[in-house]
């Protein structure tokens, strides 16, 4: 079996969630790690005991518990922006790693639930703290790991052409990064102050309705 056949073979079996709990950018460097008999095959908390389990047979390897330096396997969640208290910063955005939030800058940003992996990233980038993860209404399928393989994948794509002579992907995604304002575009002190005038708009926007934003 030829290298790229195989990773082909493991990534299949990967949920294709791209939540990077596994230490990778994502399911497919992940796939060319175990591959390339460098990395354990118990360190994906979503594909969880089962997806070791298809991981162990492909390979011919012994299963392994679910490493719990990863995470634990857990029930499929979506995440859920609170619009109200959204500031438009974008972060989110540029953290979803399969597009499913839509939005611009200084406007209200929501999450696509279909398209949601429930890799819960946009989580810690939002910095009003105004995104949860609740329970899904279905359970992932491979239909749903088909899909969000595409959509990462052409985001990849679309992050390279911009931003080509970098190969990881946090250097990339500053290529998609929306700007948090006009001022802001360039001049890194400028983007400072873009976002605290941002949270101190959030903050007045809690006060009034009796919430407090996160610093």
């Amino acid at each position: 079996m030829s290298s790229s056949s195989l990773v082909d073979r493991i990534d299949a079996l990967l949920p294709q969630t791209q939540c990077t709990k596994c230490g990778y950018e994502g399911c497919r460097p992940y796939a060319e790690a175990i591959a390339s008999g460098n990395e354990a095959i118990n360190r994906c908390p979503p594909g969880g005991t089962e997806g070791i389990r298809k991981l162990a047979a492909l390979l011919g390897k012994p299963e392994l518990p679910l490493d719990p330096q990863r995470g634990e396997q857990a029930a499929l969640t979506v995440a859920v922006i609170d619009e109200l208290h959204c500031i438009g910063c974008t972060l989110c955005i540029q953290a979803c790693p399969v597009d499913a939030i839509v939005g611009a800058g200084k406007l209200m940003h929501t999450v696509m639930p279909d398209r949601c992996t429930g890799c819960d990233l946009c989580v810690a980038s939002c910095p009003v703290d105004c995104i949860t993860m609740a329970p899904a209404d279905h359970d992932w399928t491979p239909a749903h790991a088909a899909a969000a393989r595409i959509h990462h994948q052409q985001r990849q794509d679309r992050l390279f052409a911009l931003h080509p002579e970098g190969s990881a992907l946090a250097a990339r995604t500053l290529s998609n990064k929306a700007r948090v304002a006009p001022r802001g575009a360039d001049d890194p002190d400028e983007r400072r102050h873009a976002v605290a005038d941002a949270l101190a708009r959030a903050r007045a926007r809690r006060a009034r309705w009796g919430g407090t934003a996160s610093t």
